[in-house]
């Protein structure tokens, strides 16, 4: 069964496969635009713990956190980064 999009509830990703493609998905983010991994890990932590984490999407958004937090320039919608 995959993960369906709050948006639109159509079926986005595979979730056997989904660490696999973030994983790709940050490593391939240049290293100037990405966030440093101590940050990266801070604004991760941030995110679990939020109320509005809901499968790894960010009900405010719809962004999958992992990805948002991935990219320097990106901010958390509630201000937590």
């Amino acid at each position: 069964m995959g993960k369906k999009c709050l948006r639109c509830n159509e079926t986005i990703f595979d979730e056997s496969s989904f660490a696999e493609q973030l994983k790709e998905y940050v490593e391939a983010i240049p290293e100037e635009i990405r966030t440093p991994p101590v940050e990266y890990s801070r604004r991760l932590n941030l995110c679990h713990s939020c109320d509005n984490l809901i499968g790894g999407i960010c009900s405010a958004c719809g962004c999958f956190v992992e990805m948002r937090a991935a990219k320097e320039i990106m901010y958390c919608p509630y201000n937590r980064w």
